[in-house]
Formats: C-alpha cells, sequence, structure tokens
C-alpha cells in the first residue's frame, strides 16, 4: 500500500471536484478530501448517489460539498462550458480535478465487440475526461498549486486480453495526463499525474471478476493515502508521474 500520512488540514480551503463521486472510490475520495478541508464538488450521473455522500460529509461536519449532477455519456461540448462558467461564478478558480468516473465495457475478445460498445466507452472514458480537463484548466491555472489526478488501470499500462475497450481508454488515460503534465511542466502552477486504484472493493470490480471474493481486496477507504499525497501540496512538483494506490 502506498504509505503516507496527511494533516487535518492538508487541503483546507481548496475547491476540488470528483467525478464519479457517487460511489466506489469517488464516494471514498470526496469524503477524504472534504474530511481534510476541501470544498468537494460531487459531480456524477446519479444524483441519488451523490446525495448519499453529500449526507455524509456534511453529517461528519466537514465544508459543505456541492451536488452537481452530469451524464458524461451523453454531455456535449458546450455543456462542459457552461459547467465550467459555474464553477467559476461560484468559486473563482478550481485547485483539484479527480478523474475517477469510468465504464467498463465488455470484457470480450477485440472481434466480438460492437462498435458501439466500444464508442461508448471511449466517450465516457477518453472524450468526456478530455473535455472536462480542457472546459477546467481555464480554473486550474487559476490557483496557486493546482492537482490533476487521472484514473489509469494496470491494463492501461500493459494490455491484456479480453480488456479490449476499457484497456485502449486507459491506454488514453495515461497519454492525457503526460501530454497535459509535459505541456504544464514550467508554466503553469499545474500538476498532472495517474494512479492505478488496483484490485479494490468496488461494483466495478465485481462485475469485472464476479468470482472472487470481495474481501480479499482492500476498501476504497483503505487506498485513498496517494489520492491525499498527489491533491495536496506535499506533491509539489510532481508531474507526470504514474502511480500505484497499492504499491
Amino acid at each position: 500500500m502506498f504509505e503516507y500520512s496527511a494533516r487535518p488540514d492538508l487541503l483546507k480551503d481548496r475547491v476540488i471536484l470528483v467525478t464519479g463521486a457517487g460511489r466506489g472510490i469517488g464516494a471514498a475520495a470526496a469524503r477524504s478530501y472534504a474530511a481534510h478541508g476541501a470544498t468537494v464538488l460531487l459531480l456524477g450521473k446519479s444524483e441519488e448517489n451523490l446525495n448519499e455522500t453529500y449526507d455524509l460529509i456534511e453529517a461528519a461536519g466537514h465544508p459543505q460539498p456541492v451536488v452537481i449532477p452530469f451524464n458524461l455519456e451523453t454531455a456535449l461540448p458546450h455543456q462542459f462550458d457552461e459547467l465550467a462558467a459555474t464553477v467559476e461564478s461560484e468559486f473563482g478558480r478550481l485547485d483539484g480535478l479527480l478523474h475517477n468516473a469510468s465504464i467498463l465495457g465488455p470484457r470480450s475478445p477485440i472481434e466480438q465487440i460492437s462498435g458501439e460498445n466500444f464508442m461508448r466507452v471511449m466517450q465516457v472514458n477518453v472524450n468526456a475526461m478530455f473535455m472536462l480537463t480542457h472546459a477546467m484548466l481555464p480554473l486550474l491555472k487559476l490557483s496557486d498549486d493546482a492537482s490533476v489526478i487521472f484514473t489509469s488501470s494496470s491494463v492501461g499500462r500493459k494490455g491484456r486480453a479480453y480488456w479490449g475497450a476499457y484497456a485502449v481508454s486507459k491506454f488514453a488515460t495515461e497519454g492525457l495526463m503526460q501530454v497535459m503534465a509535459d505541456e504544464c511542466d514550467g508554466t503553469h502552477p499545474i500538476r498532472a499525474n495517474s494512479v492505478n486504484p488496483g484490485a479494490t472493493r468496488t461494483s466495478m470490480r465485481a462485475m469485472a471478476y464476479p468470482g472472487e471474493n470481495p474481501a480479499n481486496n482492500p476498501t476504497p477507504e483503505e487506498i485513498m493515502p496517494v489520492y491525499l499525497y498527489l491533491m495536496g501540496p506535499d506533491s509539489q512538483g510532481v508531474n507526470g508521474q504514474a502511480f500505484d494506490a497499492q504499491g
């Protein structure tokens, strides 16, 4: 496991946007960021799930989060720009962005993946991620210390059979991270890095490995150290790196 101990006020007064914040790793990250002082913008397609995360954060007495129902699969480019305009008018800047939302898609041989399924995975995991990054970049540049975390996968670093569209989307994720990191290096106080969560007790993992005992995997809460490290000031100067949450 990645070893890091975050001080309680690590993210005090920071504004952080988390995608897929309604459940799993995204919800855990949102709660963790809020617990360390951040105002968290909870983005996801299920308002019900987002409200659950909101309630947990508010009940704990952390800074009041914001619920942003937003469907990455169907959103058009102008809607990303409108979202950025709303964030700017409410907060004036963005200090952090965690790209967590992804879909698995069918796990099957390439010849059995339909074009429709492939494009759906790429729309959520790549196209929407790019458009959100593009829309939020001007706001990230207004921060004194901004961090963007891209969620990768082991199959986005070395391809494996039957991972098809998902693996391709995660290779693209690594590529976008590297390009952004290189462009920001020495020009803006923005750093971009990727995290491979590894086998974690989530619904996506259960879909990918239905025969696996989920109790053998750590919970999302247990892999939070790397997410805190990369989002906080202790990782200043760390840019363009690929991290593993479980070491």
